[in-house]
């Protein structure tokens, strides 16, 4: 008990015997052309669209190869579903870094954790200047699936997307967000209003150091050609030390508020900027500061004013929201938290292809992330009392305590119980995002994590904090994606969409496919098994059949 209220109960909960996913991090060719796929069970004929997801697909070329999983080339795949029938298809993106690096059959485009290493066909003193330039940022956009007024974009963590076409996953044009507004990045995680104005963050990197922007873009395009016309800066924030601030992945998003997450993953800009000169990723350059506080920004969406009440918390790392949302006051902020930071180092290609106690090791040395809500008081003024806790809520453990004129110090509360440390905590969470998303609500899903990526299927039920698991050894399922029935009355009325991968090698096992869940019941509906290996993803969407 002690150790859990410390946060380290992962570290004692070790695994032994963990089975090698090197297969799922390994290169696969292309199917640009729709496949069938073999249905077992049921695939409901209401399912009409297709999950689109996105990840690495290729970890070499000729003789080189990428150290970091965030590294591979973005492949793109479509699972198209339409009367209870799946086809499948997959496309590289063809980004100018995988266009480069393919016809030299050798990395030519430096990506997060490994450094493009100077052409051996230049001359000596060429060689020597390019360690000098600074690492270009990449445009291998390998994240997720993103809209932006209507279209389909691939995006990573840096300045550049692709639109793509959503049937035929053919690339189209790239947009660069620094030619709309100053930001030298922006997330893959934006959030999307029900009338599809869309806001995301970025950092912009100027002489005086860096600052957090806010960005909203609007929903509608004048004319077809359209990407990003109309994005603005609702506001910019400045970082605790300019110098370094801090990594983000997500952030999360009420009806009235943007909440920024500075947590305690710092990036050294110096690092960063030296990278290439000192043979080093930009990886190099993120570091894990818990002598750091999280701090919550909260921005109003209507007047872009930033709260000058800030809301700290101990050093926390953030991946993904799961859904935030105000009642009677209060902003309730849900997330998948870990107490380390040190994840992103965790996820190097040569951790991944461990086997036997190396790979236990690397596993056990790795803290989960699970769940928690904090509860953040609205109306702090002047006149609000210090040393009491202001969450009245009677029904939430979590805390808020003013202790300065604009400070406010929050501890959470667990949005699970004592069964989710048996499966690892909880990642790539997803709710009912189209109805639920700002408002109060009571399921999410999320994969469970007994391995370096997920194994199981999780459904948390907020009302008793009970949690349901699909599971079977072997299997690794990518992040749940919820989808509504058309005569949804209940939340969770609807179906999950996972793909599933495995370690195994051959083909007949049959054991790379769509699972389609049952939302309300986690019963397994049916599969569409794919005759072809797909490697572990990251993000993806449906996109229905207009």
């Amino acid at each position: 008990s002690f150790a859990k209220q410390c946060g380290m109960w992962p570290i004692y909960h070790k695994l032994k015997g963990l089975e090698s996913i090197a297969p799922l991090v390994r290169s696969v060719e292309e199917t640009p052309e729709p496949i069938a796929t073999e249905v077992c069970g049921t695939i409901p004929t209401w399912i009409r669209g297709s999950l689109l997801r996105n990840g690495p697909g290729k970890f070499e070329f000729g003789n080189q190869h990428y150290n970091h999983w965030f590294d591979g080339m973005a492949m793109l795949h479509q699972f198209k579903i339409e009367d209870g029938k799946v086809t499948y298809r997959s496309r590289f993106l063809q980004s100018d870094a995988y266009k480069k690096n393919s016809e030299r059959n050798r990395i030519m485009v430096s990506e997060f954790g490994t450094v493009a290493m100077p052409d051996p066909c230049k001359n000596f003193f060429l060689r020597f200047l390019s360690r000098f330039e600074m690492i270009e940022a990449t445009d291998n956009a390998s994240v997720s699936f993103v809209k932006y007024k209507g279209d389909c974009f691939v995006s990573t963590e840096t300045n550049y997307m692709y639109r793509v076409d959503p049937e035929s996953l053919e690339t189209q044009n790239k947009v660069d967000w620094t030619k709309f507004i100053a930001v030298n990045m922006a997330t893959a995680h934006p959030h999307t209003e029900p009338d599809g104005t869309t806001y995301n963050m970025g950092n912009s990197y100027g002489r005086k150091g860096a600052l957090y922007n806010i960005i909203k873009v609007p929903p509608m395009k004048n004319n077809p050609e359209e990407t990003l016309e109309g994005a603005k800066v609702l506001c910019s924030i400045v970082p605790a030390d300019k110098a370094r601030p801090s990594y983000y992945h997500s952030f999360a998003m009420s009806e009235n508020y943007v909440v920024f997450i500075e947590q305690s993953i710092k990036m050294d800009l110096l690092k960063i900027v030296t990278a290439k000169l000192r043979g080093k990723g930009i990886s190099e350059g993120i570091y894990w500061d818990p002598k750091q506080d999280t701090v919550f920004h909260l921005v109003d969406k209507h007047t872009g004013q930033t709260s000058s009440v800030k809301f700290h918390t101990k050093a926390l790392s953030v991946f993904h929201q799961i859904n935030a949302y105000e009642e009677d006051g209060f902003l309730m902020l849900d997330m998948c938290c870990s107490d380390n930071g040190e994840a992103i180092n965790t996820y190097v290609i040569q951790n991944l292809r461990k086997s036997g106690e190396a790979l236990d090791q690397a596993y056990n040395n790795m803290y989960r992330a699970f769940p928690r809500r904090f509860v953040l008081p609205l109306n702090v003024t002047n006149d609000t009392p210090t040393g009491v806790n202001l969450n009245t809520r009677p029904a939430s453990s979590a805390t808020s305590f003013k202790t300065a004129i604009d400070k406010v110090v929050c501890q959470f509360e667990d949005l699970h119980g004592e069964d989710l440390y048996e499966y690892g905590g909880l990642e790539f969470p997803q709710i009912n995002y189209s109805k639920f998303n700002t408002r109060p609500y009571r399921y999410f899903y999320g994969c469970g994590f007994r391995h370096l990526v997920g194994d199981s299927l999780l459904k948390i039920d907020l009302e008793g904090k009970k949690v349901k698991v699909w599971y079977q050894k072997g299997l690794f399922p990518s992040e749940p994606v919820f989808v509504p029935s058309p005569d949804a009355v209940e939340e969770d009325d609807g179906v999950i969409l996972s793909v599933v991968v495995t370690f195994y090698l051959s083909v007949q096992d049959k054991s790379t496919f769509l699972l389609v869940l049952n939302a309300k019941t986690w019963e397994e509906l049916g599969r569409a098994e794919v005759p072809v290996n797909i490697p572990y993803g990251f993000h993806g969407t449906f996109n229905p059949t207009a």
